[in-house]
């Protein structure tokens, strides 16, 4: 049985960080979180923090032992203006720098970090290549966020700290991310080419990495989230409208009408990146969602 350790969770609210608590209480974990907001009597109990003004509530590192760090502005949320871009660099990177700051200062009990990163880090659109952990990052917008992100949790390693980083593909879940965006449109269809990979992974899959990442002292460093089998857009589109009895026409929507729709954030869905799952298969972690035709079927089966 898993020792009961005492978790601190940052970005708790989000999609993934609700979906993690979950299975932490699941197995007894102690689980706090940081956010912006503070209530009072919640379950779990929550701690204020405000990168802007350098501020975490005393208390919110009492006795932990280990850190999730999730927060993040959502990088297709809205349009990429000048200050979005900058919110979306700047929550990720400032808040990392006010953890290290503050444990830095404090005599602290923290000794695993594991960080949310993502699989942008190689760069919008790779085409083909199979992208492992040591592959170079790109060169984009996201890319440098993705790397300058890392930068700021990989020097947790100066204060003795373990640090995972989990490079995360398309979520798949019923409750947002990129499966209802896609199905969203009456008639389901490729965007762009169609030919861009979409290295997916189930939700329960990505919460149990996480999970493993937390326990299994033998991790360190970048871990790519992704299912074992990255499809291109085409087939996806096509698998998921199936599952969920959407109609589905092969007509592509062109890639010119995105970007006049998206702005710059078209990149995201015009590009793709077929990445491999060969490091996290190596350390034993057994997906549940291997193929996609599964995942979606458990996903239609549950909305």
């Amino acid at each position: 049985m898993n020792t009961s350790k005492s978790i601190l969770i940052t970005g708790g609210t989000g999609l993934v960080g609700s979906e993690l608590i979950k299975l932490f209480q699941k197995q007894d974990h102690q689980v706090r979180l940081l956010s912006r907001s503070k209530g009072k009597g919640e379950t779990p109990p929550v701690f204020q923090w405000d990168y802007k003004n350098d501020y975490i509530e005393e208390g919110a590192f009492d006795g932990v032992d280990t850190i999730v760090h999730l927060a993040g502005a959502g990088v297709a949320d809205q349009r990429w203006t000048k200050e979005r871009k900058e919110e979306i660099l700047d929550s990720r990177t400032q808040t990392s720098d006010l953890l290290y700051e503050k444990l830095k200062s404090t005599d602290h009990s923290v000794r695993t970090l594991v960080a949310a990163s993502a699989v942008g880090y190689y760069g919008m659109d790779t085409g083909d290549v199979s992208l492992r952990e040591d592959s170079p990052a790109g060169h984009d917008f996201l890319a440098d966020v993705v790397k300058a992100w890392e930068d700021s949790t990989s020097r947790f390693t100066v204060l003795g700290i373990r640090v995972v980083q989990i490079r995360i593909g398309v979520v798949l879940s019923n409750d947002g991310g990129a499966l209802p965006e896609l199905l969203s449109p009456p008639i389901a269809a490729p965007l762009a080419s169609g030919k861009q990979y979409m290295s997916w992974i189930h939700m329960d899959d990505l919460v149990r990495i996480l999970g493993k990442s937390v326990e299994d002292e033998n991790m360190i460093g970048p871990y790519n989230a992704v299912a074992p089998e990255p499809l291109t857009n085409k087939v996806f589109t096509k698998m998921a409208a199936k599952a969920f009895g959407k109609l589905y026409l092969p007509i592509h929507v062109p890639a010119f009408a995105l970007s006049l729709f998206l702005g710059e954030m078209a990149q995201v869905v015009t590009g793709g990146n077929k990445v491999s799952a060969y490091k996290i298969n190596k350390t034993g972690f057994d997906f549940k969602y291997v193929k996609l035709q599964n995942a979606l079927e458990d996903l239609a089966k549950n909305k």
